[in-house]
């Protein structure tokens, strides 16, 4: 919860909530811009009357009062109060690089021991150069090693790619403590805060997004368009920070 509560102490502003869409895979919440977050639909317990309380609740709060949600052990609430934190970030574009994430991993990866929280895409790929890979799921794949597994293989990782859902279920603190201090740590998916304050805590890459078409964007999650889908629809731009530039290079 410390990193959250980090990042929600470091937002300025607040914003009337234009309109919140809930998909099969993607959350939105339009306020000062249009934020995304994962729906995490198959972790969601159910607990209809707190759903609902919620639910009623949320056309009489500002987009900052949902993104204290965040912080709920809901997932549900807590993937609306990501995107409402994404809805308020002013995104310093000159801090951002046009980078791939996926193959700023494999260059720096090569020949390395590699750590995967979430089965991303690029999972595949990524094995063919890396020296060990480790892709650790709350629901494996074939290959896959269950989440509980981090505490064996992120201690032996030099790179480390976690999936910002874990700022969803709240587990990115434990994970981040279970890295080596000189690991390459990323944080990674369309619901990575863009803020800088990830850099306190050791994260060294964060990559996210920013919906640059918000009706475009809306509709797609509307039709129930996976992140892949909703980029190829247009409307998405992928963003990279960096704690130090050097990490670009070699």
């Amino acid at each position: 919860m410390e990193i959250l509560q980090a990042i929600i102490n470091d937002i300025r502003v607040d914003a009337p909530v234009r309109e919140i869409r809930r998909g099969i895979h993607w959350t939105a919440v339009a306020s000062r811009y249009c934020g995304l977050s994962s729906t995490m639909i198959r972790d969601h317990c159910c607990d209809d009357e707190g759903e609902n309380n919620f639910q009623d609740s949320l056309p009489r709060l500002t987009a900052l009062e949902i993104a204290r949600h965040a912080l709920s052990d809901n997932i549900a609430e807590a993937s609306v109060g990501l995107a409402a934190i994404n809805s308020l970030t002013e995104v310093d574009l000159s801090r951002c690089f046009e980078i791939n994430a996926a193959e700023l991993l494999a260059k720096k990866g090569k020949g390395k021991n590699v750590s995967v929280i979430g089965h991303f895409p690029f999972v595949d790929d990524l094995r063919a150069v890396v020296r060990n890979l480790w892709v650790m799921e709350l629901h494996p794949r074939p290959g896959d090693f269950v989440a509980g597994d981090a505490g064996k293989f992120l201690p032996q990782s030099d790179i480390v790619a976690i999936s910002s859902t874990t700022l969803i279920n709240h587990t990115l603190h434990e994970l981040l403590q279970l890295c080596p201090g000189n690991s390459i740590k990323m944080l990674l998916g369309p619901t990575t805060p863009m803020i800088e304050v990830l850099f306190d805590y050791g994260v060294d890459v964060i990559s996210g997004s920013r919906v640059t078409d918000e009706e475009t964007v809306l509709r797609h999650i509307s039709e129930g368009a996976n992140f892949r889908q909703l980029k190829r629809g247009g409307g998405i731009t992928l963003l990279n920070m960096v704690r130090d530039k050097r990490l670009l290079s070699g």
